[in-house]
């Protein structure tokens, strides 16, 4: 089941060790399958607050995601960006094909105390 890395990143001043890892990150996921979805559009936020930018990279599963994020490629150049961007990143699994949120809907139902 596809996989997603997703970050938000803050705003942050250009810096040339950003810019190498911009040109060095793509090297690293596309032994584990990873390919950009998002990366560097500009977003509308429609409802709170979301500052800063998203990128969002999809891999074939949660194993491949923290394969990489664990490779010893992708570490020597985390770095580059966590000394100059903050950021916020999370893996998530995708939904099965034919996911039907009712489903979890009716769970959530089952589990409310009945009144």
């Amino acid at each position: 089941m596809t996989a997603y890395a997703i970050a938000r990143l803050a705003q942050a001043a250009p810096h040339p060790e950003i810019a190498e890892y911009i040109e060095r990150i793509s090297a690293t996921f596309q032994p584990y399958g990873g390919r950009f979805l998002v990366h560097g559009a500009q977003h509308e936020v429609v409802e709170g607050s979301w500052p800063g930018h998203v990128v969002m990279i999809a891999f074939p599963g949660m194993a491949e995601a923290r394969a990489w994020w664990d490779s010893p490629a992708y570490q020597e150049i985390a770095p580059l960006r966590s000394r100059h961007i903050d950021s916020d990143i999370v893996f998530v699994p995708g939904v099965p094909e034919g996911y039907d949120p009712a489903t979890t809907a009716g769970a959530l139902r089952e589990s409310l105390p009945a009144e």
